[in-house]
């Protein structure tokens, strides 16, 4: 099975994911959730056992736009929503009544966002950090491949491959938020670096035995042995995230509201990552061997 001869069509079917998502991200951009934006923070303690989505259900109701709620203590909860005017904030606490007999105000404020501008950038600053630090490394862990393979090569495509990764899941997200409004908040920027590192994880388990078959086959073609590597390690990178894709799927089936955007995003990343990982990790390594690597 020769995997290698068909990596032009890996990349092309890479573009048709990646263009769609980063069309929309260009022109409509992401839409960015109460972390982002600002908002009201609303902490209120009931006399009675609720659950969250029953607080999401009626929120929704009374037409107010809600982020993130968090349990803080017994039947203590902490609301996080777009701007509220009074009327609408006083329409809220009635249907709370209503639904849930009495409650206890704890908290009403206008809150800025979470994740501001310059955390943003110091987000920025540490991909950029990371980024440098995993090609560094797998140069590193890399630098006895036989020549004439090079060890950077294999930190570049990797995190090429990372980054492969990440515009997909932003651009799904993009594309999310044009046409069914999604928003992103925290937990999508955790997702991210939940799929940053099993992308580089997945890709390091190919890479480690394309170098040892390397060296057990010193002067065999470049391209013959990352394809042996590739389909040796096909069976443990599908089985390893088909157990991942498994779990995910139980948590978007009945882990509720509040988990189900942040599930879908770890559902493409993995997706995603291992296939960057399998083919296109690989196949840019074998055409950087073949084009430039002489």
């Amino acid at each position: 099975m020769n995997l290698m001869k068909y990596k032009i069509l890996y990349f092309i079917f890479s573009l048709l994911l990646i263009i769609p998502g980063l069309y929309f991200l260009v022109t409509s951009g992401l839409k960015l959730g109460i972390d982002f934006t600002g908002g009201a923070l609303l902490e209120y303690k009931f006399d009675q056992n609720i659950e969250v989505d029953q607080l999401r259900s009626v929120i929704t109701k009374v037409g107010v736009e809600v982020g993130q709620i968090n349990q803080t203590a017994q039947n203590t909860y902490i609301i996080r929503t777009k701007p509220l005017e009074q009327e609408k904030l006083n329409n809220l606490k009635k249907d709370f009544q209503n639904q849930f007999g009495k409650f206890e105000e704890r908290r009403e404020e206008n809150v800025g966002p979470i994740i501001g501008k310059e955390t943003s950038q110091k987000a920025g600053l540490a991909l950029v950090i990371a980024t440098i630090t995993i090609v560094l490394y797998i140069a590193f862990s890399f630098r006895k491949v036989p020549k004439p393979a090079s060890s950077l090569r294999f930190g570049v495509t990797a995190v090429l491959a990372l980054i492969h990764d990440i515009l997909v899941v932003v651009g799904a997200f993009a594309i999310f938020g044009k046409f069914l409004s999604v928003e992103v908040d925290s937990l999508f920027i955790t997702a991210l670096l939940t799929i940053i590192g099993f992308s580089v994880h997945d890709t390091i388990v190919v890479f480690d035995r394309i170098r040892e078959n390397l060296l057990k086959n010193i002067g065999r073609k470049f391209a013959d042995v990352v394809n042996i590597s590739v389909v040796q390690t096909l069976g443990r990178s599908l089985n390893t995230s088909l157990t991942v894709i498994f779990v995910l799927v139980a948590l978007l089936l009945f882990g509720g509201e509040t988990l189900r955007w942040f599930v879908v995003a770890l559902l493409i990343g993995i997706v995603s990552g291992t296939y960057s990982s399998i083919f296109n990790a690989t196949a840019l390594l074998v055409w950087w061997e073949e084009k430039l690597g002489h």
